[in-house]
């Protein structure tokens, strides 16, 4: 399904026609917002294939809960997204594919660190027309005991369907901890509390991916990049490095290879956060630490000295052929994905 698509540039941005085609995304959105939010346009600029939609949540949140597993029931959604207050939640919607970003699973206590109590005015119109409510104690109180429904109930199954993304510098929510206590899928980004378009593009569209290639059964061809190859001699990513790597996602698997450092579980925490900094969220648990890089199988391995034996084309980076990564783009440009 949409083989023959690519992610395409438009006036817009980038687009990825070839993502969820015909299918379903609800979207969760925040406190004292609504479904006219901006992220429910970017969701959808990027994913033009799919049908990206939300509803506005009520601001009592077991009416809230109660509409979102109405729609659930109704719609059933391929992915649901959900962002702060709808991140907490979209956790509580078990059994879908979920994508958490700064979920505020401390809601009522949120709010009250906030200074929330008082008018406050919705950030978005909604569709009743409505644009000032009132946050009493009751309400707050409400929060708290809504949060204690998060984590209830997880199976196996829905532990690996379930990402939280955490902005590493926002001033509002801090519960990425508290997400890996339950679910595995844990991901740091460079960003505050809100769902900027760089981390929608660079950290929510790579998860995405996944879900769909799994949805779907799909397999791509598995490319090893060797971990030195990817930055220079001062340690900074090399020139155009960023470029490929972004275009190679939309077709390949990609696996960085870094040496094994004999067991040592700070040092091998210490390259996956490298690498994840390096590269984003395409990156996470993608890290393969081996001395013996030659047994591994797969379709290409790009290094600056790849082995001689390995079971995958290899390609060298500072070659002849390949002096630059601009010259690896250029070869899988030819290639077409193959």
């Amino acid at each position: 399904m949409g083989e023959n698509k690519k992610s395409m540039e438009t006036q817009y941005g980038k687009e990825f026609p070839d993502l969820m085609e015909g299918k379903k995304i609800m979207y969760v959105h925040g406190f004292m917002s609504s479904a006219q939010s901006n992220t429910v346009k970017v969701l959808q600029r990027l994913l033009p294939s799919a049908k990206v939609f939300a509803e506005d949540l009520p601001i009592h949140p077991e009416e809230a809960m109660a509409l979102l597993r109405k729609l659930c029931e109704e719609e059933k959604p391929d992915l649901i997204i959900g962002t702060s207050m709808g991140g907490m939640y979209t956790e509580m919607l078990r059994g879908f594919d979920r994508i958490l970003v700064n979920p505020a699973f401390q809601m009522g206590q949120t709010m009250k660190d906030s200074g929330m109590t008082g008018k406050q005015q919705f950030q978005n119109p909604r569709k009743d027309g409505v644009q000032e409510f009132l946050v009493t104690k009751a309400l707050e109180k409400e929060y708290v005991e809504i949060t204690t429904q998060c984590f209830n109930d997880i199976d196996e199954d829905d532990k690996k369907r379930v990402y939280g993304l955490f902005g590493d510098n926002d001033p509002v929510v801090h519960t990425f901890d508290m997400f890996r206590e339950h679910y595995p899928n844990a991901i740091h980004f460079h960003g505050e509390h809100r769902l900027s378009d760089p981390v929608a593009l660079h950290y929510v569209i790579p998860i995405v991916r996944w879900i769909d290639d799994k949805q779907e059964k799909r397999e791509r061809p598995i490319i090893y990049i060797e971990y030195e190859s990817l930055i220079d001699s001062y340690g900074n990513a090399r020139s155009s490095m960023h470029k490929a790597y972004e275009m190679l996602l939309d077709n390949y698997l990609i696996y960085i290879v870094a040496p094994s450092p004999t067991n040592d579980h700070a040092l091998i925490d210490e390259m996956q956060n490298k690498v994840e900094d390096l590269l984003s969220a395409p990156a996470h648990d993608r890290v393969i630490f081996t001395n013996q890089p030659q047994l591994l199988y797969g379709d290409y391995y790009i290094g600056t000295n790849p082995p001689e034996d390995a079971m995958t084309t290899t390609i060298t980076l500072g070659s002849d052929e390949f002096k630059t990564w601009e010259d690896i783009i250029t070869y899988f440009s030819r290639l077409g994905g193959q």
